[in-house]
């Protein structure tokens, strides 16, 4: 029998304490180890995170032989190259022979440490750091040379904290590979400093018609002021913040003794002459177009870098047929009637009115001598506002065989006369359109009210202000072309607001989509009644009134505009697929020649270009039941009263005298051939000098209605 040797079960209270402590040490120094094998596990797994993070960074050998590529690249939507930002001219200029004080310069302004750090600056990256925590996202680059060569050469412009490493790490690198002279040579070669203009020679070149070694202080310190925001300090965009910026280098320059004190009060005093504008921009097929375009890039978060350096392929909405023939027939057809001058200008804006694709846009006739955009001035329309008394008109309950009385009528202290004092007794309402009567615009407004009017064109986009004031019915407040031409999509697509845009995708270097064209929002603002009566009576203005000569031979509509004096013709007009608006007028807003109407110049524009634009749809009628004109009416004639309401009198006593419209202002009908005909005294040509900033057109007061803008166009 085997025994078993029992022990005793229970401890004594000193031995159970003896073991607890054993087992707490025991459990301490595992704990501890345990920490020690994570902490090292933690680090290994670091590392070989850190080294395959450095592994998928690009290689940094040839640096000396490094050239840039060409860069963004925009396309209209058939696959045409319209622009691209690549150097004007790249001219690699060695260091050698670079000028002192533009090295000075450069390094005052972008980095007083360059020569002392190993690629970034421990100081001002704390500081931005901690910048950068505070507000979660990189707001405050505190960039080196050698980093800003990094992102130059191999990263993107994104603002991100990964990329700021990369940054880093990057021009850590480039220090240990080639020597300060190099990177300084390398980036002043690369450096994009607007304009087009890649590196400093090309910039001198671009700005002051010179090479880099001719170059004065003063236009050293220009040069050398660009890389940080080379849009804003550009001197052909703003001269006088290219100035302010120049001397805040000189500045820095006085301060680490750079340059004397005399220099610095001599160099901040100097005149700035620049160049005429570089050939580069006449490279450009649709300038004004990709000036747009670039705005709506930044409003989507791209900065003037991210553009110019960031390798996309940006696919436009523009049609490049449709837009060689608006180049053309603005020069044609100013050219043809001695409208040779800079100061005489001619805009165009063209856009469907199914999905808003933009597919024409010309802000002047020659981008190279002025960069000013009139498809965005605010300019008087003329008769092209009088659709929008009788659509207000028509909401209120208008036929447009309804009798008005075109005859002479006093509102307040306004007395409207119509073009020749030509007046025709009751006419019907769609007769009243075709010949553009103002005297018949005059009562309708009177009838239906100025305030019902605004609405019409609040709700159909127009944001400009506009006048509490009877005159509004002739055109005589400024609008934009742009918005004009908007605003009349709605009758080409059953009442519907659609926002016009130009960007539909955009691409990185690698075929990845980072932007997309969102939905197309629209908004229902006028009845489909509505827009189908004033366009049977708008195609009526074209086939037999003031706008026969923008005949394409297909169903189109349109409005003739033609203001005070003929300082400003319009035409705007449209079929079921494509909406264009022309302007034509003197950026000094002087007169045009007498025969500038809107039924003129603008309208044969109007023809040419809606001829190339609307061929994709053949003969496409409008999706609208047929609608009979023919003047007969059971409606009583619309009656005006000699003295306004009271309520609508003091709007009328309170009108700008500047606001007043011509009294004979009822254009006539004409054909094209009346137009060549009738138009042959040449006015002499203006001097080739490029034309002034245009004034402004005079504006009037805004209205007092608060009207929510719709949705779709914000």
């Amino acid at each position: 029998m085997v025994k078993i040797k029992r022990t005793n079960s229970r401890m004594s209270a000193k031995e159970f304490a003896k073991s607890n402590i054993s087992k707490k040490e025991n459990g301490f120094f595992n704990t501890i180890k345990s920490i020690f094998i994570l902490s090292i596990a933690f680090l290994l797994a670091a590392g070989v995170s850190f080294n395959l993070y450095l592994s998928s960074l690009s290689p940094i050998h040839n640096l000396e032989e490094f050239k840039p590529n060409i860069v963004t690249k925009f396309y209209s939507a058939d696959g045409e190259i319209i622009k691209t930002f690549t150097a004007y001219t790249y001219s690699r200029v060695d260091i050698k022979n670079v000028p002192e004080d533009f090295i000075h310069a450069l390094i005052a302004t972008e980095d007083k440490n360059f020569y002392n750090h190993h690629g970034y600056d421990i100081y001002g990256l704390a500081r931005s750091t901690v910048q950068n925590v505070l507000a979660g996202r990189v707001v405050q680059g505190a960039s080196t040379i050698t980093q800003q060569l990094a992102r130059i050469l191999f990263l993107s412009n994104e603002k991100t904290f990964d990329r700021k490493l990369k940054e880093l790490v990057i021009a850590a690198r480039i220090e240990k590979t080639i020597s300060k002279d190099q990177i300084l040579e390398m980036y002043m070669n690369n450096v994009y400093l607007g304009s087009g203009a890649y590196g400093v020679e090309g910039a001198a070149e671009i700005y002051f018609n010179k090479k880099l070694k001719e170059l004065s202080l003063p236009e050293l310190a220009l040069i050398a002021g660009l890389p940080q925001a080379p849009s804003v300090y550009s001197p052909f965009n703003n001269l006088d913040l290219a100035v302010q910026r120049r001397n805040q280098v000189l500045l820095r320059m006085y301060k680490m003794k750079y340059i004397t004190k005399e220099q610095y009060e001599n160099a901040k005093e100097a005149k700035v002459k620049l160049s005429t504008m570089p050939r580069y921009y006449t490279t450009n097929k649709a300038p004004y177009f990709c000036d747009y375009v670039i705005k709506e890039l930044e409003k989507l978060g791209f900065d003037e870098t991210d553009i110019s350096q960031g390798g996309y392929k940006i696919i436009t909405t523009l049609d490049y047929k449709t837009q060689q023939k608006t180049n053309e027939a603005i020069i044609k057809n100013l050219n043809n009637y001695g409208l040779r001058g800079n100061n005489q200008q001619a805009a165009v804006f063209s856009f469907s009115p199914v999905d808003g694709r933009i597919l024409a846009y010309a802000g002047g006739r020659d981008y190279t001598k002025s960069q000013y955009d009139r498809v965005q001035a605010v300019r008087p329309p003329g008769s092209a506002f009088k659709p929008f008394v009788y659509a207000a008109a028509i909401e209120k309950g208008y036929k447009p065989n309804d009798l008005i009385d075109d005859s002479p009528v006093t509102i307040g202290d306004w007395s409207p006369r119509n073009y020749g004092g030509k007046y025709r007794g009751k006419i019907p309402l769609y007769k009243a359109l075709t010949v553009s009567s103002n005297v018949c615009a005059a009562r309708l407004i009177k009838d239906v009210g100025i305030r019902p009017v605004i609405q019409i064109t609040r709700v159909l986009g127009i944001t400009t202000p506009i006048a509490y004031d009877y005159t509004i019915a002739l055109g005589s407040n400024g609008v934009k072309l742009y918005e004009i031409t908007r605003a009349y999509g709605a009758f080409a697509n059953g009442g519907y607001v659609v926002q016009p845009y130009a960007i539909e995708r955009v691409e990185t270097s690698r075929g990845k989509v980072v932007y997309q064209a969102p939905k197309l929002k629209v908004s229902h603002q006028l009845s489909y009644n509505t827009a189908a009566i004033m366009t049977a009576m708008l195609k009526n203005v074209i086939k037999s009134g003031t706008g026969a000569a923008a005949n394409i031979g297909k169903p189109a509509a349109g409005k003739t505009g033609t203001t005070d004096d003929y300082k400003d013709a319009s035409f705007i007009g449209y079929t079921p697929n494509v909406v264009t608006g022309v302007w034509v007028g003197n950026d000094d807003n002087t007169d045009n020649a007498k025969s500038v109407q809107g039924g003129t110049i603008p309208a044969l524009i109007w023809r040419d270009i809606m001829k190339v634009a609307t061929e994709p749809f053949g003969n496409a009628e409008f999706d609208y039941p047929d609608i009979e004109l023919s003047g007969k009416s059971k409606v009583d004639t619309v009656k005006v009263d000699a003295k306004p309401k009271e309520e609508e009198t003091q709007a009328t006593q309170d009108v700008n005298a500047e606001t007043e419209i011509p009294q004979n202002h009822t254009e006539p009908a004409v054909t094209p051939s009346d137009v060549v005909k009738n138009f042959k005294q040449n006015q002499s040509s203006a001097n080739n000098q490029p034309a002034p900033t245009p004034a402004p057109a005079k504006n009037t007061a805004p209205v007092p209605i608060p009207m929510a803008v719709p949705e779709s166009l914000h």
